[in-house]
Protein backbone atom coordinates (compact mmCIF):
# COMPACT_ATOMS: atom_id res chain seq x y z
CA UNK A 1 0.00 0.00 0.00
CA UNK A 2 1.33 3.43 -0.87
CA UNK A 3 0.43 6.74 0.66
CA UNK A 4 -1.20 9.57 -1.28
CA UNK A 5 0.76 12.59 -2.38
CA UNK A 6 -1.07 15.85 -1.88
CA UNK A 7 1.06 18.66 -3.36
CA UNK A 8 1.75 21.35 -0.76
CA UNK A 9 0.61 24.92 -1.07
CA UNK A 10 3.16 26.69 -3.29
CA UNK A 11 4.22 30.26 -3.82
CA UNK A 12 2.83 30.13 -7.35
CA UNK A 13 -0.68 29.72 -5.90
CA UNK A 14 -0.26 32.94 -3.93
CA UNK A 15 1.33 34.98 -6.68
CA UNK A 16 -0.78 33.72 -9.58
CA UNK A 17 2.29 33.17 -11.76
CA UNK A 18 2.53 30.09 -13.95
CA UNK A 19 4.48 27.40 -12.09
CA UNK A 20 7.98 26.91 -13.47
CA UNK A 21 9.06 23.57 -14.89
CA UNK A 22 12.49 23.44 -13.34
CA UNK A 23 14.19 20.10 -13.84
CA UNK A 24 14.85 19.62 -10.14
CA UNK A 25 11.31 20.45 -9.05
CA UNK A 26 9.78 18.26 -11.75
CA UNK A 27 11.93 15.26 -10.88
CA UNK A 28 10.98 15.46 -7.21
CA UNK A 29 7.27 15.02 -7.97
CA UNK A 30 5.39 11.83 -8.72
CA UNK A 31 4.27 11.23 -12.28
CA UNK A 32 0.48 11.34 -12.90
CA UNK A 33 0.10 7.54 -13.17
CA UNK A 34 1.86 7.08 -9.82
CA UNK A 35 -0.26 9.82 -8.28
CA UNK A 36 -3.51 8.26 -9.45
CA UNK A 37 -2.51 4.82 -8.16
CA UNK A 38 -1.40 6.41 -4.88
CA UNK A 39 -4.76 8.14 -4.53
CA UNK A 40 -6.54 4.83 -5.15
CA UNK A 41 -4.49 3.34 -2.28
CA UNK A 42 -4.55 -0.25 -3.49
CA UNK A 43 -4.29 -2.72 -0.64
CA UNK A 44 -3.18 -6.23 -1.59
CA UNK A 45 -5.64 -8.51 0.18
CA UNK A 46 -4.78 -11.83 -1.39
CA UNK A 47 -1.84 -12.96 -3.46
CA UNK A 48 -0.75 -16.41 -4.48
CA UNK A 49 -1.43 -19.01 -7.12
CA UNK A 50 -3.25 -22.21 -7.92
CA UNK A 51 -2.78 -25.19 -10.19
CA UNK A 52 -5.47 -26.55 -12.51
CA UNK A 53 -4.32 -30.10 -13.33
CA UNK A 54 -7.47 -31.11 -15.23
CA UNK A 55 -10.42 -29.69 -17.16
CA UNK A 56 -12.66 -27.35 -15.18
CA UNK A 57 -14.54 -24.05 -15.51
CA UNK A 58 -14.20 -21.80 -12.44
CA UNK A 59 -16.78 -19.05 -11.89
CA UNK A 60 -15.93 -15.87 -9.94
CA UNK A 61 -18.85 -13.58 -8.98
CA UNK A 62 -18.92 -9.80 -9.08
CA UNK A 63 -16.27 -8.25 -6.85
CA UNK A 64 -15.21 -4.93 -5.38
CA UNK A 65 -11.65 -3.97 -6.27
CA UNK A 66 -9.29 -5.01 -9.02
CA UNK A 67 -7.79 -8.37 -9.91
CA UNK A 68 -4.47 -8.93 -11.64
CA UNK A 69 -3.52 -12.43 -12.76
CA UNK A 70 -0.75 -14.04 -14.79
CA UNK A 71 -0.76 -17.35 -16.65
CA UNK A 72 2.52 -18.83 -15.47
CA UNK A 73 2.08 -22.16 -17.27
CA UNK A 74 -0.34 -23.75 -19.72
CA UNK A 75 -3.34 -21.96 -21.21
CA UNK A 76 -7.03 -21.40 -20.50
CA UNK A 77 -9.95 -19.22 -21.52
CA UNK A 78 -11.09 -16.04 -19.79
CA UNK A 79 -14.79 -15.21 -20.11
CA UNK A 80 -16.01 -11.90 -18.66
CA UNK A 81 -19.69 -11.03 -18.35
CA UNK A 82 -20.69 -8.42 -20.91
CA UNK A 83 -17.63 -9.00 -23.09
CA UNK A 84 -18.76 -10.80 -26.26
CA UNK A 85 -15.62 -12.75 -27.08
CA UNK A 86 -13.66 -15.09 -24.77
CA UNK A 87 -9.94 -14.43 -24.38
CA UNK A 88 -7.39 -17.20 -24.79
CA UNK A 89 -4.65 -16.89 -22.17
CA UNK A 90 -1.24 -18.38 -22.96
CA UNK A 91 1.77 -18.87 -20.70
CA UNK A 92 3.26 -15.48 -19.89
CA UNK A 93 0.04 -13.55 -20.47
CA UNK A 94 -1.14 -11.16 -17.78
CA UNK A 95 -4.60 -9.68 -17.38
CA UNK A 96 -6.32 -7.11 -15.18
CA UNK A 97 -10.03 -6.99 -14.36
CA UNK A 98 -10.63 -3.41 -13.15
CA UNK A 99 -14.43 -3.22 -13.14
CA UNK A 100 -15.37 -6.07 -10.83
CA UNK A 101 -17.46 -7.94 -13.43
CA UNK A 102 -18.22 -11.66 -12.95
CA UNK A 103 -15.87 -13.89 -14.93
CA UNK A 104 -14.83 -17.47 -15.64
CA UNK A 105 -11.49 -19.19 -16.06
CA UNK A 106 -12.14 -22.31 -18.07
CA UNK A 107 -10.12 -24.97 -19.84
CA UNK A 108 -13.05 -25.75 -22.15
CA UNK A 109 -15.75 -23.28 -23.21
CA UNK A 110 -18.37 -26.07 -23.25
CA UNK A 111 -17.95 -26.90 -19.55
CA UNK A 112 -20.52 -25.93 -16.92
CA UNK A 113 -18.89 -23.41 -14.56
CA UNK A 114 -18.36 -24.23 -10.87
CA UNK A 115 -18.29 -21.51 -8.17
CA UNK A 116 -14.70 -20.80 -7.18
CA UNK A 117 -15.15 -21.95 -3.56
CA UNK A 118 -16.42 -25.34 -4.73
CA UNK A 119 -13.81 -25.53 -7.47
CA UNK A 120 -10.92 -24.94 -5.10
CA UNK A 121 -12.33 -27.54 -2.73
CA UNK A 122 -12.22 -30.01 -5.63
CA UNK A 123 -8.72 -29.03 -6.68
CA UNK A 124 -7.35 -29.08 -3.16
CA UNK A 125 -3.76 -28.23 -2.39
CA UNK A 126 -0.95 -29.63 -4.48
CA UNK A 127 2.20 -30.33 -2.47
CA UNK A 128 4.61 -31.27 -5.26
CA UNK A 129 4.18 -28.18 -7.40
CA UNK A 130 7.49 -28.58 -9.18
CA UNK A 131 6.44 -32.05 -10.35
CA UNK A 132 3.19 -30.99 -12.01
CA UNK A 133 3.77 -27.39 -13.05
CA UNK A 134 5.21 -28.42 -16.40
CA UNK A 135 2.09 -30.46 -17.15
CA UNK A 136 -0.65 -28.26 -15.72
CA UNK A 137 -2.13 -24.80 -15.88
CA UNK A 138 -0.69 -22.51 -13.25
CA UNK A 139 -2.30 -19.14 -12.47
CA UNK A 140 -0.96 -16.55 -10.03
CA UNK A 141 -1.71 -12.99 -9.09
CA UNK A 142 -3.46 -10.81 -6.58
CA UNK A 143 -6.73 -9.22 -5.56
CA UNK A 144 -6.61 -5.56 -4.55
CA UNK A 145 -9.11 -3.45 -2.69
CA UNK A 146 -8.92 0.31 -3.06
CA UNK A 147 -9.04 2.14 0.25
CA UNK A 148 -9.10 5.52 -1.48
CA UNK A 149 -12.53 7.09 -1.90
CA UNK A 150 -14.53 6.98 -5.13
CA UNK A 151 -12.19 4.66 -7.02
CA UNK A 152 -14.85 4.25 -9.71
CA UNK A 153 -14.24 7.83 -10.85
CA UNK A 154 -10.66 6.92 -11.73
CA UNK A 155 -11.37 3.41 -13.06
CA UNK A 156 -14.40 4.08 -15.26
CA UNK A 157 -12.29 4.76 -18.35
CA UNK A 158 -10.50 1.40 -18.17
CA UNK A 159 -11.80 -1.46 -20.33
CA UNK A 160 -13.34 -4.53 -18.63
CA UNK A 161 -10.22 -6.56 -19.53
CA UNK A 162 -6.64 -5.36 -19.82
CA UNK A 163 -4.81 -8.19 -21.58
CA UNK A 164 -1.00 -8.11 -21.77
CA UNK A 165 -0.06 -10.55 -24.52
CA UNK A 166 2.46 -8.96 -26.89
CA UNK A 167 5.84 -10.66 -26.68
CA UNK A 168 7.64 -7.36 -26.04
CA UNK A 169 5.24 -6.57 -23.19
CA UNK A 170 5.52 -10.04 -21.69
CA UNK A 171 9.30 -9.68 -21.78
CA UNK A 172 8.96 -6.52 -19.68
CA UNK A 173 7.01 -8.46 -17.05
CA UNK A 174 9.10 -11.62 -17.16
CA UNK A 175 11.19 -10.82 -14.10
CA UNK A 176 8.13 -10.30 -11.91
CA UNK A 177 6.47 -13.44 -13.26
CA UNK A 178 9.55 -15.57 -12.71
CA UNK A 179 10.02 -14.27 -9.19
CA UNK A 180 6.36 -14.96 -8.43
CA UNK A 181 6.77 -18.50 -9.76
CA UNK A 182 9.86 -19.09 -7.59
CA UNK A 183 8.29 -17.72 -4.41
CA UNK A 184 5.18 -19.87 -4.85
CA UNK A 185 6.91 -23.07 -5.94
CA UNK A 186 9.69 -22.95 -3.32
CA UNK A 187 8.46 -20.90 -0.33
CA UNK A 188 11.12 -19.35 1.88
CA UNK A 189 10.84 -17.12 4.97
CA UNK A 190 9.13 -13.93 3.83
CA UNK A 191 7.69 -15.47 0.64
CA UNK A 192 4.16 -14.31 1.44
CA UNK A 193 5.24 -10.67 1.66
CA UNK A 194 7.39 -10.92 -1.47
CA UNK A 195 4.51 -12.50 -3.42
CA UNK A 196 2.26 -9.67 -2.26
CA UNK A 197 4.71 -7.02 -3.46
CA UNK A 198 5.24 -8.85 -6.75
CA UNK A 199 1.49 -8.90 -7.34
CA UNK A 200 1.42 -5.15 -6.78
CA UNK A 201 4.37 -4.68 -9.16
CA UNK A 202 2.56 -6.75 -11.79
CA UNK A 203 -0.49 -4.52 -11.42
CA UNK A 204 1.50 -1.32 -11.98
CA UNK A 205 3.51 -2.82 -14.83
CA UNK A 206 0.38 -4.05 -16.58
CA UNK A 207 -1.25 -0.60 -16.32
CA UNK A 208 1.90 1.01 -17.69
CA UNK A 209 2.08 -1.42 -20.61
CA UNK A 210 -1.59 -0.83 -21.35
CA UNK A 211 -0.89 2.89 -21.28
CA UNK A 212 1.85 2.46 -23.88
CA UNK A 213 -0.48 0.46 -26.13
CA UNK A 214 -2.34 3.51 -27.43
CA UNK A 215 -4.46 1.40 -29.77
CA UNK A 216 -6.17 -0.30 -26.83
CA UNK A 217 -6.95 2.67 -24.60
CA UNK A 218 -10.43 4.11 -24.14
CA UNK A 219 -11.15 7.81 -23.58
CA UNK A 220 -10.03 8.80 -20.09
CA UNK A 221 -7.13 9.94 -17.95
CA UNK A 222 -5.07 6.85 -18.83
CA UNK A 223 -5.37 7.58 -22.55
CA UNK A 224 -4.32 11.17 -21.92
CA UNK A 225 -1.08 10.05 -20.27
CA UNK A 226 -0.10 8.34 -23.54
CA UNK A 227 -0.52 11.59 -25.48
CA UNK A 228 2.49 13.91 -25.58
CA UNK A 229 0.55 17.16 -25.20
CA UNK A 230 -2.29 16.01 -22.96
CA UNK A 231 0.13 14.37 -20.54
CA UNK A 232 1.90 17.72 -20.08
CA UNK A 233 -1.42 19.40 -19.27
CA UNK A 234 -2.43 16.71 -16.79
CA UNK A 235 1.00 16.72 -15.16
CA UNK A 236 0.66 20.47 -14.66
CA UNK A 237 -2.74 20.12 -13.01
CA UNK A 238 -1.51 17.27 -10.82
CA UNK A 239 1.72 19.00 -9.81
CA UNK A 240 0.01 22.26 -8.83
CA UNK A 241 -3.73 21.67 -8.32
CA UNK A 242 -4.19 24.95 -6.44
CA UNK A 243 -2.90 27.13 -9.27
CA UNK A 244 -5.67 29.21 -10.96
CA UNK A 245 -5.51 27.25 -14.20
CA UNK A 246 -7.51 28.46 -17.18
CA UNK A 247 -8.09 26.94 -20.57
CA UNK A 248 -5.72 29.54 -21.99
CA UNK A 249 -2.88 28.88 -19.54
CA UNK A 250 -3.11 25.11 -20.08
CA UNK A 251 -3.11 25.55 -23.86
CA UNK A 252 -0.05 27.78 -23.64
CA UNK A 253 1.69 25.22 -21.45
CA UNK A 254 1.38 22.53 -24.12
CA UNK A 255 2.01 24.86 -27.05
CA UNK A 256 -1.42 24.62 -28.67
CA UNK A 257 -4.17 27.07 -29.49
CA UNK A 258 -6.98 27.26 -26.98
CA UNK A 259 -9.63 25.85 -29.32
CA UNK A 260 -7.49 22.97 -30.61
CA UNK A 261 -6.37 22.06 -27.09
CA UNK A 262 -9.93 22.09 -25.73
CA UNK A 263 -11.20 19.89 -28.56
CA UNK A 264 -8.33 17.39 -28.33
CA UNK A 265 -8.48 17.16 -24.53
CA UNK A 266 -12.20 16.37 -24.60
CA UNK A 267 -11.74 13.79 -27.38
CA UNK A 268 -8.96 11.97 -25.50
CA UNK A 269 -10.01 12.38 -21.86
CA UNK A 270 -13.77 12.46 -22.30
CA UNK A 271 -14.30 15.66 -20.28
CA UNK A 272 -13.22 19.28 -20.62
CA UNK A 273 -9.90 20.42 -19.07
CA UNK A 274 -11.74 22.40 -16.39
CA UNK A 275 -13.98 19.45 -15.55
CA UNK A 276 -10.91 17.24 -15.19
CA UNK A 277 -9.18 19.81 -12.96
CA UNK A 278 -12.21 20.13 -10.71
CA UNK A 279 -12.56 16.36 -10.44
CA UNK A 280 -8.88 15.94 -9.56
CA UNK A 281 -9.09 18.67 -6.92
CA UNK A 282 -12.15 17.04 -5.34
CA UNK A 283 -10.44 13.62 -5.25
CA UNK A 284 -7.50 15.20 -3.46
CA UNK A 285 -9.90 16.97 -1.11
CA UNK A 286 -11.76 13.73 -0.37
CA UNK A 287 -8.50 12.01 0.48
CA UNK A 288 -7.50 14.78 2.88
CA UNK A 289 -10.95 14.81 4.50
CA UNK A 290 -10.55 11.12 5.13
CA UNK A 291 -6.90 10.91 6.18
CA UNK A 292 -5.97 14.29 7.71
CA UNK A 293 -7.20 16.73 10.32
CA UNK A 294 -6.96 19.73 7.96
CA UNK A 295 -9.83 22.21 8.19
CA UNK A 296 -12.21 22.78 5.29
CA UNK A 297 -10.82 26.28 4.91
CA UNK A 298 -7.24 25.01 4.64
CA UNK A 299 -8.18 22.33 2.10
CA UNK A 300 -10.23 24.76 0.04
CA UNK A 301 -7.45 27.35 0.00
CA UNK A 302 -4.75 24.84 -0.95
CA UNK A 303 -6.83 23.72 -3.93
CA UNK A 304 -7.42 27.21 -5.29
CA UNK A 305 -10.81 28.09 -3.77
CA UNK A 306 -11.22 31.48 -2.10
CA UNK A 307 -14.16 30.42 0.08
CA UNK A 308 -15.51 27.32 1.76
CA UNK A 309 -18.81 27.96 0.01
CA UNK A 310 -17.32 27.77 -3.49
CA UNK A 311 -15.34 24.69 -2.51
CA UNK A 312 -18.41 23.03 -0.99
CA UNK A 313 -20.47 23.57 -4.15
CA UNK A 314 -17.73 22.05 -6.33
CA UNK A 315 -17.32 19.12 -3.94
CA UNK A 316 -21.06 18.36 -3.91
CA UNK A 317 -21.24 18.56 -7.70
CA UNK A 318 -18.43 16.01 -8.18
CA UNK A 319 -18.77 13.74 -5.13
CA UNK A 320 -22.53 13.85 -4.68
CA UNK A 321 -22.52 15.12 -1.08
CA UNK A 322 -21.13 17.94 1.03
CA UNK A 323 -17.61 17.70 2.50
CA UNK A 324 -19.02 17.20 6.02
CA UNK A 325 -21.40 14.48 4.83
CA UNK A 326 -18.51 12.76 3.09
CA UNK A 327 -16.46 12.78 6.28
CA UNK A 328 -19.32 11.22 8.26
CA UNK A 329 -20.12 8.51 5.70
CA UNK A 330 -16.53 7.41 5.01
CA UNK A 331 -16.22 5.48 8.28
CA UNK A 332 -19.44 3.53 7.62
CA UNK A 333 -18.30 2.75 4.05
CA UNK A 334 -14.99 1.36 5.30
CA UNK A 335 -16.76 -0.89 7.81
CA UNK A 336 -19.01 -2.24 5.05
CA UNK A 337 -15.98 -2.96 2.86
CA UNK A 338 -14.22 -4.81 5.65
CA UNK A 339 -17.26 -7.01 6.23
CA UNK A 340 -17.30 -8.01 2.54
CA UNK A 341 -13.71 -9.22 2.54
CA UNK A 342 -14.69 -12.64 3.85
CA UNK A 343 -16.09 -13.43 0.40
CA UNK A 344 -12.59 -13.25 -1.08
CA UNK A 345 -10.60 -15.19 1.48
CA UNK A 346 -10.43 -18.25 -0.78
CA UNK A 347 -9.88 -16.28 -3.99
CA UNK A 348 -6.36 -17.62 -4.51
CA UNK A 349 -5.45 -20.96 -3.01
CA UNK A 350 -1.97 -21.05 -1.49
CA UNK A 351 -0.01 -23.72 -3.30
CA UNK A 352 2.64 -24.29 -0.67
Amino acid sequence: MISPIVPPNSESEKSGTLPAQSHLGWSQRMDPLSEVIALLKPESLISGGFIVPGDIAIYFPQHQGIKCYAMLAGQCWLVVKGVPDPVLLNAGDCFILPRGLPFQLTTDLSLEPVLYTDAFAQLGKTAAITEVIAHARYIAGGFFRFTGGHAEILLQSLPPIIHIRRESDKAAMRWSLERMRQELSDPQPGSSLIAQQLAYTMLVQALRLHLNDSASTNPGWLSALADKHMSIAIAGMHNDPGYPWTLQSLAERVGMSRSVFALRFREIVGVTPMEYLTRWRMLLAADRLKSSSDSLAAIANSLGYESESAFGKAFRRVMGCSPRQYTRTTTHHNLTQNQSLEDHEQELVATS
